[in-house]
């Protein structure tokens, strides 16, 4: 699916590393700030627990996870909604992406300045919060000019916009978000969305921490928690660097033994592709088979034959039934045919809205 989640923050915060981490494609790493004029964009595989449990029931010859788009957005700065360093450019490639994670320095390095000369997360946050806003105030000041020639006109839903807009517009001047303001699913619809305003896409915080923090965090992370109550903010902890190490490992074995010694279960990008994958209101459902038993891709709340469309066109085209197990109710059974004998293979219809983890097999004619 073509939904793609950006990676933001500051210059010489970590992003690049991260994003090396968990994409197909390897940027290059400075340690200079503005040293890149383009965005990296990379597919990310989605590793799901679900699919080696599944084929460990029903081998295939190989398993196919899920994917997401990544882009690694070079570092911002102050002044960037104003063309500082290549603000605006890079303020623009958000403005493209579904959701953002933020990447915020929370660890010391004397040979890694600072661009703002200290660490401090919270600050940090602020700086982009501040530019992102900005640039939302510009893009919400130029519909209300069009609103306002519009309503001169006679146009009968104009001041409805106007309205709206005009309290949107109040809200990012107390240098607030657009996700946090409320307003009506349909007026959100109708004035708002057509923007794809920075500050309304949904955000996950990733605190970048030295390796002896990576498993509880450290000050820097205290501090942002602190900073962030009453926000319900989604937070992760990574140590890039670390990461970096357990990337470079191809033995199984050996990243489980180095996991270990830091005390980790899995991965911290593990978790943040999964968090990703959640930001963008995605699920999975699985098919099953002697070629390959594959995860796919769909926005929660999908109906089967949309689902099936994602499989092949011909599938929701002929669409006549799905037959589905629950992935609980196949792993505690064993086998489809358990599923059925025990009445756990459900015969569904056009209008069944496929559950994350399901299991289904498409009927079709064309």
């Amino acid at each position: 699916m073509a939904l793609t989640c950006g990676i933001i923050g500051l210059s010489n915060i970590g992003k690049t590393t991260i994003f090396n981490c968990v994409s197909n494609t390897k940027a290059e790493i400075s340690s200079f700030a503005f040293s890149t004029n383009k965005s990296n964009v990379g597919m990310v595989n989605v590793i799901d627990p679900r699919l080696p449990v599944i084929d460990n029931l029903l081998p295939a010859k190989q398993i196919v996870t899920a994917t997401v788009d990544l882009v690694d957005i070079p570092g911002l700065t102050k002044g960037a909604s104003q063309g500082e360093g290549v603000g605006n450019k890079f303020l623009a490639d958000i403005q493209q992406t579904n959701a953002l994670i933020h990447v915020l320095r929370c660890f010391d390095d004397d040979n890694l300045p600072h661009i703002e000369g200290s660490v401090d997360p919270l600050r940090d946050k602020e700086i982009v919060d501040f530019e992102l806003q900005i640039r939302d105030l510009d893009l919400v000041e130029r519909k209300l000019q069009r609103m306002e020639k519009l309503a001169r006109t006679g146009d009968k839903s104009a001041q409805q916009g106007i309205d709206v807009l005009g309290k949107l517009k109040s809200h990012l001047e107390d240098m607030l978000n657009v996700r946090d303001f409320e307003v009506s699913v349909v007026d959100k619809k109708i004035f708002i969305n057509d923007m794809y305003l920075l500050t309304d896409k949904p955000m996950l915080y990733v605190c970048n921490v030295d390796d002896s923090a990576a498993n509880s965090g450290n000050k820097y992370v205290d501090q942002l928690k602190a900073g962030l109550v009453g926000e319900n903010p989604q937070i992760l902890i990574i140590a890039g660097a670390l990461e970096a190490e357990i990337a470079e490992l191809e033995d199984a074995e050996d990243r489980k033994e180095f996991l270990s010694d830091a005390g980790l279960e899995e991965p911290g990008v593990d978790k943040l592709v999964r968090s990703a994958y959640d930001l963008l209101n995605l699920q999975s459902f699985f098919t099953v088979g002697d070629k390959e038993n594959r995860a796919w891709t769909i926005k929660k709340g999908t109906k089967a034959p949309e689902a099936a469309g994602v499989i092949h066109s011909d599938l929701e085209r002929g669409f006549i039934r799905a037959e589905v197990m629950h992935y609980e109710d196949f792993i505690n059974l064993g086998s489809e045919s358990a599923c059925r004998d025990k009445g756990k293979l459900f015969i569904e219809g056009k209008n069944y809205i496929v559950a994350d983890g399901d299991i289904l097999n498409i009927r079709f004619n064309v």
